[in-house]
């Protein structure tokens, strides 16, 4: 089950039936089943406070995935910056559909098991969400 929710920003039409396809074709792809998923989008300013209450980092950052995974169970609270989003695709000069939606599977792909934190696991990372974009018919 995948929830959908809006803390401190406006809501924004989400084709939640084809990113609920999408997201679960993603996790079946690493051999795995979607529990249940809350997405929370969100502004700079609660996600900053997120950080700093829960991981003791002050910064922004476009997205906090706490993982309730088990086993073959994919599951956790996924908090995306819509301002972090909308700032990164003006940055990269790319829709802000795009970038939310690798921003959303980014999250999924820390669920199912990927890494970022060193080079070789954050290029790991991008091949993986590049992957998962093209299905989703953003190349």
């Amino acid at each position: 089950m995948i929830d959908w929710n809006f803390e401190d920003v406006e809501e924004f039409f989400l084709n939640t039936i084809e990113y609920e396809k999408w997201i679960s074709d993603t996790v079946r792809d690493y051999k795995l089943n979607v529990g249940e998923l809350t997405y929370i989008f969100c502004s700079d300013e609660y996600l900053l406070e997120m950080n700093r209450s829960h991981l003791n980092h002050d910064y922004y950052t476009d997205i906090i995935t706490f993982d309730y995974s088990e086993k073959d169970v994919v599951s956790g609270d996924l908090f995306i910056s819509v301002d972090r989003v909308e700032e990164n695709a003006k940055d990269l000069n790319i829709e802000f559909g795009k970038e939310l939606a690798r921003v959303i599977i980014h999250g999924v792909l820390h669920l199912c098991g990927l890494k970022d934190k060193s080079e070789e696991d954050e290029l790991l990372m991008r091949e993986a969400e590049n992957k998962a974009l093209e299905k989703l018919c953003f190349t």
